[in-house]
């Protein structure tokens, strides 16, 4: 179930921080915190449903890699039939809770566990596909966020913008995953038995995707704030201090980068990190007037003047 993995549900908190903003309905609320709690239930579920079968049908190459070959499964630890009786049994528990709260909730949890399936088993299998395999995967960050917001509002539309922001600043955390696991593997034949995407891939072209992605998740985010919510452009330059220190990271040795669930262990990430989430959810409630004067449009003088 990889229970340790659920630290990256914290992915879900935005999708519900900025519709509050939005909404700001009186606090407390007894259904609202019911929500929040099934719903981090339920997602929780369906991710560790995800995990099981990626435990499952990974093994055979899981054991060419110098470290995931001491997983249960690639130690044929598991019992397998009783593996893929735990994914549908969990899959089905967090689809159950997921409709306790809203059909497009429960919409948003059976499509993340879809997009499990199509990443993990043939014949999509989407994970041995070059830069599909960071594509596919990355959607799960778009899909939490609309967890978090379907667990406040069915009635606001989350912005496209907004969601593909989400999605390219997941490419862009999985993309350097990819990197430095290719990088720590070192011997490019090993690397590509263990995991078929790397095949296509070198330190280059991963170093060169993980720059797109970037642009695109920073072009989309000024796309939001620009149409939604002007005072986050204050926010720009820690962004850019975080993404450079995990840009950082990917370089290091057995870098927590190829081990999300191990990040809080980097103190400096986790100091920024604390500090930009503090600041943007300042920034979402607190209204800066000063700010959309700065960066109103500027018009033509007339001719001659």
């Amino acid at each position: 179930m990889r229970l340790d993995h659920s630290i990256k549900n914290i992915f879900v908190l935005p999708g519900i921080i900025v519709p509050l903003s939005v909404l700001r309905p009186p606090l407390p609320s007894p259904a609202l915190d019911r929500n929040i709690v099934v719903g981090f239930i339920a997602t929780t579920l369906i991710a560790c449903s995800n995990y099981v079968i990626n435990e499952v049908l990974d093994a055979p190459f899981d054991r060419l890699h110098p470290i995931k070959k001491n997983r249960p499964a690639a130690e044929g630890l598991i019992s397998v039939p009783f593996a893929y009786a735990q994914w549908i049994v969990m899959m089905i528990a967090g689809i159950a809770l997921a409709l306790t709260i809203s059909l497009p909730f429960a919409v948003s949890a059976a499509t993340l566990w879809i997009m499990g399936c199509f990443y993990n088993i043939p014949p999509f299998r989407t994970k041995d596909r070059v830069y599909i395999d960071v594509l596919t995967e990355s959607v799960n960050n778009p899909l939490r966020m609309l967890l978090g917001w379907y667990m406040v509002t069915s009635a606001l539309i989350p912005p496209v913008s907004l969601l593909a922001c989400y999605w390219m600043a997941g490419c862009y955390l999985m993309a350097l995953k990819r990197f430095s696991e290719y990088r720590e593997i070192g011997d490019s034949k090993l690397a590509g038995e263990y995991r078929r995407s790397f095949r296509h891939y070198s330190e280059i072209s991963l170093l060169t995707s993980v720059t797109i992605y970037a642009s695109a998740a920073m072009l989309y985010f000024g796309a939001f704030i620009m149409r939604y919510r002007l005072e986050l452009i204050l926010a720009f330059p820690l962004i850019a201090l975080l993404m450079g220190t995990y840009f950082r990271l990917a370089f290091r040795p057995h870098s927590a980068v190829q081990h999300p669930e191990k990040l809080y262990r980097e103190p400096l990430l986790m100091t920024e990190a604390i500090l930009i989430s503090v600041i943007m959810i300042a920034l979402l409630f607190i209204d800066i007037p000063v700010i959309g004067r700065i960066f109103s449009p500027t018009m033509p003088s007339p001719l001659g003047h």
